[in-house]
């Protein structure tokens, strides 16, 4: 599409933040990917969305002005290989209603992010996204491969483990010493994790020592009945608190209203 009939159009924009640099991936993570049972986009970065923005104009008075505009739509033509361009973030954040003046900060609180569906944030044919698997039997098993990596280290860093489960994973001592620890486990890449309400207040407790212990880049096979795992890219937090600008809420607990 030439540049002009291409300004005249309006998107949906999906604002993200990269927060991981690039890696080869190892393991099979996309639906395509996982049904070949291959790694066909090795090439990897972690990004963390941060809103959906729709009805965009892709005009110069846009917020993504003409250099963005114009990325974009070459992108496009080229399969979707990224395009770099100068362009002045503020007008996207002002678009997405995320206030924060990118001149002050240079970063993007997440608690000050709107969340969204996950119909807005997945095509139908990568529905669940890096991060969720929706097979719970895979999910338990690239969990339970990542608490092993844990385990694994801690032991060998000198330290009795005990695996807990709730609120926290993992219950480590070594003579007077004590460190909890929360494990979180992905076939792609790292850039955030679930947590439930008292896995943050527990982190939170100041009578706790905590550590965050997350493995990434799992490689599952996918001829194995039980989901055999291997490998990992492995992200430690010794002593871990959870702070507020770093967490989002992804569910609400709603109380009904009094029956008549």
């Amino acid at each position: 599409m030439s540049l002009d009939v291409w300004l005249t159009r309006r998107i949906t924009l999906h604002l993200c933040e990269v927060r991981d640099g690039f890696y080869e991936g190892r393991a099979p993570h996309w639906p395509d990917e996982e049904a070949e049972n291959t790694v066909k986009y090795p090439v990897r970065f972690g990004i963390e969305r941060l809103a959906v923005v729709h009805d965009v104009s892709l005009d110069e008075l846009g917020p993504l002005r003409l250099a963005g505009s114009d990325a974009i739509r070459r992108s496009g033509t080229e399969r979707g290989v990224g395009k770099l361009c100068e362009l002045d973030p503020q007008p996207l954040l002002d678009a997405a209603g995320i206030g924060v003046d990118w001149a002050q900060r240079q970063e993007v609180p997440l608690n000050r992010t709107p969340w969204f569906t996950v119909e807005e944030a997945e095509t139908p044919k990568r529905r669940g996204g890096a991060g969720f698997i929706s097979d719970p039997k895979k999910r338990k098993a690239v969990e339970l491969h990542a608490e092993n990596m844990a385990v694994t280290h801690y032991e060998r860093q000198g330290w009795a483990v005990e695996r807990i489960g709730k609120p926290y994973d993992l219950h480590c001592t070594r003579a007077r010493e004590e460190r909890r620890v929360e494990v979180k486990g992905t076939t792609g890449a790292a850039t955030s994790v679930e947590l439930t309400t008292n896995e943050v207040e527990h982190a939170r407790n100041p009578r706790h020592t905590v550590d965050l212990y997350v493995v990434s880049d799992i490689v599952v096979d996918a001829h194995s009945s039980d989901y055999a795992m291997s490998g990992g890219r492995v992200a430690h937090f010794e002593d871990w608190y959870p702070e507020e600008k770093d967490l989002r809420p992804r569910r609400f607990e709603y109380r009904l209203p009094f029956a008549d």
